[in-house]
């Protein structure tokens, strides 16, 4: 398993995440933090996730994101872009219903040079179990597989 870093890199409202290595949920706090400071940017025009450098991401992350295109498309009306080189990377996107909520991109993105780590945050065990229940419903929402392989999961955690 190779370590897991997220950067970041923003000009006039646009907004890149690159996610490198094992993305894990070990990273939700930091990512929501972000994605708190993405949408109350008022000259927010854009984001999008470099994924060219992830050699793994959790279906925590993988909710993360989604509830980042979620509420992208909601208040902004335009699907963000991720961009994948990564074979199994981009079938396990497209398994989770990610065709429906991003612009799947095939090719490199291009990255910036000028990317900041995203440090992880200190977290609460409860803080994290409601982060990554609240994930794990989001892709509950984008279909059936879905729904039938996390719902054990959100049970147990709903009850904990």
């Amino acid at each position: 398993m190779s370590a897991c870093r997220i950067r970041a890199a923003s000009d006039h409202g646009a907004y890149v995440l690159k996610l490198e290595g094992d993305v894990r949920l070990t990273m939700c706090t930091a990512l929501d933090d972000y994605f708190d400071k993405i949408f109350k940017d008022p000259n927010f025009v854009s984001v999008w996730v470099d994924l060219a450098d992830a050699t793994g991401i959790d279906s925590t992350t993988l909710g993360m994101l989604a509830q980042l295109a979620l509420k992208t498309q909601a208040q902004f009306h335009f699907k963000p872009a991720v961009f994948s080189c990564d074979p199994g990377i981009n079938r396990l996107l497209r398994s989770m219903g990610f065709e429906q909520l991003f612009e799947l991109r095939t090719d490199d993105c291009g990255g910036s040079a000028d990317t900041l780590d995203i440090p992880a945050i200190d977290s609460s065990e409860g803080e994290v179990r409601e982060k990554v229940l609240a994930a794990h419903k989001t892709l509950m929402t984008l279909n059936e597989t879905n729904r039938t392989a996390f719902q054990d999961l959100v049970k147990t955690l709903e009850t904990h």
